[in-house]
């Protein structure tokens, strides 16, 4: 499904059905740097006051925050369908 973005025509497609695998924070590692934020090539993630949030909406599981991470905070589990 294409959801409309903004008022230049822009679409976003929704990725998240292309996952098999999927990433989840550890909270306890996170050091809420934003480095997941900044290399997520789909904003999954969010940061909300001090914290970093994540969003699996649009995550199309592609693992780029995971090999970023530099406190190894974001595991990576099998996707359940």
């Amino acid at each position: 499904m294409k959801v409309p973005y903004g008022d230049q025509g822009l679409y976003i497609l929704e990725t998240a059905g292309w996952r098999s695998f999927r990433p989840v924070m550890n909270k306890e590692k996170c050091i809420n740097c934003g480095i997941c934020l900044v290399y997520c090539p789909v904003n999954s993630f969010r940061k909300e006051g001090k914290e970093i949030k994540l969003d699996l909406s649009y995550c199309k599981g592609c693992g780029i925050c995971r090999e970023e991470c530099p406190k190894d905070a974001i595991d990576w589990v099998k996707e359940e369908k």
